[in-house]
Parts: structure tokens; C-alpha cells; sequence
């Protein structure tokens, strides 16, 4: 059995904790592991192998985490650009002998009772074995209008509901055979492609063009011209709210997709007042209670518990204001290693650079501003236009707007470097690559 896992997310749900180049299952909230490294641990013991599907900014997040975890022998697929969960699962399976048992698991989901989980598990893949199409059931345990819902009858499937509203959550609930929707599956590689032909024929076919014409290079790369032709949608409306192979595993097994800081703050501890607090620093609070508190380096959320969903609305007002808190932390993590921005004000920045042992950037030119780096330790290998030279601890090189220049980290330490930009605009997207390492576009 292989576990399929699914790794987008555009961090809006734990903003400002989780930001698009840093989506919630790679923040590491529980004894410092994130959401991806435990979904890895749980199913580890239970497939083969696993098959994760991303794009290029969270495979090399998926990379580290995985080193740390000492897993290194994964499959990959990256795609340019999102299109929902049925081309995801489906362009994997494309990938995989039709008789593979596939269990597609979120990364971004926790699972407490790890005992039950075993067992839904070995049940749905014995139906899968037989040809079915599994999801699990998740029992509701409050009336949740957040979650799609599956009415059942044993393990056959009824009906797939939409969010309901309170009172007919309510009535779910009451009833006893209405499932939350977990978003997980198992199944015979084939059967689902059979499936997904049958009842979503076009999101099959280019799905087909696209992976025939996918490059390959130790990963699985979708082009970007062939993903946009891809339809988008869910596996739910593709293929599972239509076939007739559909069963459902109820399962009690201390499931919560952590979708808010409301859910978060069911799992992690809060004050003696209710208050939730994650920061870096200490925070005092006086006479206030059910506050949801998150401060980060570079933003600050106050909430009142049961509201932490809006938090969509801020991060969309963001985006038209303030893009940059959206997108990134302070640091943002890349192939190579990670920079901190220490200060960014009209006409320059002043980044901390930290190079990994063996690697490199991207040979690259700016337009629109210079570079003056600064080794704070270890050595660095400096190309400029045609030459090539080293630069030391407490030595420095200056890099013309213009020029073609790379940095590189031969030794066995980190390198760690000063870069102070100065130039009429220091975005990140003032970068032409060359030639990158990671395969990577612009940016």
C-alpha cells in the first residue's frame, strides 16, 4: 500500500502562523513537529512507501522535514499550479501499477487514537482489495457546520451533504448516521482512474495529456500549460458522489483537520481565563478570557474564541495591502538554505543568508539593485561574471546590479552572510535565473 499525500495549501486558515510559502502542515506546533512529519510517522508503518504530491515551494519544505525524520526515499509529484484534489490523486495514480493500493491522505490533518486509526485503516484496505472505493467517516462528536457529511447505512454510502447550517447539523447529529468528511481514501489505483473516465471523462483525458508529457527527472513535473487544461475539482464531486463502488469506514479516531485557531486551541493548552497564546516572547493578559492570541515577527492576531474563522477575511484584505505578510515570514526557507529579512525600507534591504553545506543559488542577475555581502561564518564561493573566488569570515564582496553572480557553499558548516541590498527596488522578483539547481522559474 502506498500513502498518497496530498501537501497544498495556501496557509490562509493560520494566518498569520502559516503563510503561502509556508502552509499549517509544515509549521511545527505539536513537540516541534509539523502536521506533515506526523502524518508520515502514522503511516509509515502502514504502507510502503510514500507518493506526495506539492509544488515546487513545498516539496523542498517536504524535503527538509523529511531529512529531519531521516525519510529520504519518497516519490514526488509537483504541479505548477493547483487544480484540486481529483487531478492530484488522479495524475499520481497514473504514475502507479493499477493494482496498487492507494491510501490518500491530507497532510495537514491530526490523528490522536493512533490504535483505532490502524484498525479503519487495515478495513478500508481490505474493501479496496475487493474494489471499492473508501472514504472514512469521521463521528461527530458536536454539531459542526464546517465539514461536508456522509449519511450511511453500515458502511454503504447514502448521500454525500454540503455544509450544512446549525439546525440541520444538529439533526445529523442526532440521527447517528451522519459521518464528518474526513477527505481520506483508499483504493486500487485503477479503480479510481476507472472511475474518474466513467463519471469526470475530461478531468481524466488531460489528466492522461498531461502526465504523458510530464518531464522526469528523479520527480514527476506537470507542465504548466497542460495543468491549466485540467478541470478543476474535488474527488468528492468528480468521482465519489457518483459511483456505485463507494463505501465508508465510520471511524472514532481523534481526527481534527486544526481548519481554525479554534480547532488548534482544542489540542494545545490555554490559560487559567481560556485565553490561547502562541508567541515568542511572554505575554501577560489582565482581565480578558477567551482570546485567541498569535504573534509572530511580523504580525500580531487578537480574536475572540469562535471567531477565528474570519480570519480568511483579514488575510484577504491583506493581499490587496500588505501582500508580502501573506505570502512569507520574516524567514522564508529555500532549496539551498533560508534568508531573514532584517530590515526593508525604500532603497535597500538587509537580509541574514544561511547557505546549507553543498549547495549553491541559482546563477542569477538583478536589474535594479546591489549586492553587498558580508561572511559572518564560514566561506563562501563567489562567482562574478567570469570569475571565481572565495570570501571568508569577516571578509566582503560587492555584487553590481547587472552582473551574473552565484553563491556557493563548498565547506562543511553553514555559511552564514550579511546581504545589505541598495537599489531603487529590492523585491524578490527582480531575479533572472541562469541556471538553478532546483529547476525552479523565476522567483
Amino acid at each position: 500500500m502506498i500513502n498518497l499525500i496530498l501537501c497544498g495549501g495556501s496557509g490562509t486558515r493560520l494566518w498569520p502562523l502559516s503563510r503561502t510559502l509556508m502552509p499549517k502542515q509544515f509549521v511545527k506546533l505539536f513537540e516541534h513537529k509539523s502536521l506533515f512529519q506526523l502524518t508520515i510517522e502514522r503511516n509509515s508503518t502502514l504502507c510502503d512507501e510514500q507518493f506526495i504530491v506539492s509544488n515546487s515551494e513545498q516539496y523542498f519544505l517536504a524535503l527538509d522535514q523529511l531529512e529531519e525524520l531521516g525519510t529520504v526515499h519518497n516519490r514526488y509529484l509537483l504541479e505548477p499550479i493547483g487544480r484540486n484534489t481529483a487531478p492530484a490523486i488522479a495524475l499520481a495514480c497514473m504514475a502507479l501499477n493499477q493494482e496498487e493500493i492507494v491510501l490518500v491522505t491530507p497532510s495537514d490533518h491530526l490523528i490522536k487514537d493512533h490504535i483505532a486509526y490502524i484498525k479503519a485503516i487495515q478495513e478500508a484496505e481490505m474493501l479496496a482489495k475487493e474494489g471499492f472505493l473508501v472514504t472514512f467517516g469521521i463521528k461527530p462528536t458536536f454539531a459542526e457546520t464546517g465539514f461536508g457529511y456522509i449519511e450511511a447505512s453500515g458502511i454503504d454510502v447514502k448521500a454525500f451533504h454540503e455544509k450544512p447550517d446549525c439546525k440541520t447539523a444538529e439533526a445529523y447529529l442526532k440521527a447517528g448516521n451522519y459521518y464528518w468528511n474526513s477527505g481520506m481514501f483508499c483504493f486500487k489505483a485503477g479503480v479510481f482512474l476507472s472511475e474518474l473516465e466513467a463519471y469526470a471523462p475530461q478531468i481524466f483525458l488531460t489528466c492522461k495529456t498531461a502526465y504523458e508529457n510530464a518531464k522526469s527527472d528523479g520527480m514527476i513535473r506537470i507542465l504548466h500549460e497542460d495543468m491549466l487544461c485540467i478541470p478543476e475539482d474535488s474527488i468528492d464531486y468528480a468521482v465519489m458522489e457518483k459511483s456505485q463502488k463507494v463505501k465508508v469506514i465510520p471511524s472514532d479516531i481523534g481526527w481534527s483537520d486544526v481548519g481554525s485557531f479554534d480547532a488548534l486551541c482544542q489540542e494545545l493548552d490555554n490559560d487559567g481565563s481560556n485565553n490561547f497564546v502562541i508567541s515568542p516572547k511572554h505575554v501577560s493578559l489582565i482581565d480578558v478570557h477567551d482570546l485567541i492570541v498569535i504573534d509572530t515577527e511580523d504580525a500580531l492576531l487578537i480574536s475572540q474564541k469562535g471567531s477565528s474563522q474570519k480570519v480568511k477575511e483579514i488575510v484577504g484584505r491583506l493581499k490587496k495591502e500588505h501582500v508580502e505578510l501573506t505570502t512569507t515570514h520574516k524567514t522564508t526557507h529555500r532549496p539551498w538554505g533560508t534568508f531573514t529579512v532584517l530590515e526593508d525600507k525604500l532603497g535597500y534591504k538587509i537580509k541574514k543568508i544561511m547557505v546549507k553545506p553543498g549547495k549553491r543559488l541559482s546563477l542569477q542577475k538583478h536589474f535594479h539593485r546591489n549586492e553587498h555581502w558580508i561572511v559572518v561564518s564560514g566561506t563562501a564561493t563567489v562567482q562574478v561574471e567570469e570569475k571565481t573566488f572565495l570570501v571568508r569570515e569577516n571578509e566582503s564582496t560587492y555584487i553590481k546590479a547587472g552582473e551574473i553572480h552565484r553563491l556557493e557553499n563548498q565547506g562543511k558548516i553553514p555559511l552564514i552572510l550579511i546581504e545589505a541590498q541598495v537599489g531603487s527596488y529590492t523585491g524578490e522578483d527582480d531575479i533572472v535565473r541562469i541556471e538553478d539547481d532546483y529547476k525552479r522559474e523565476n522567483v
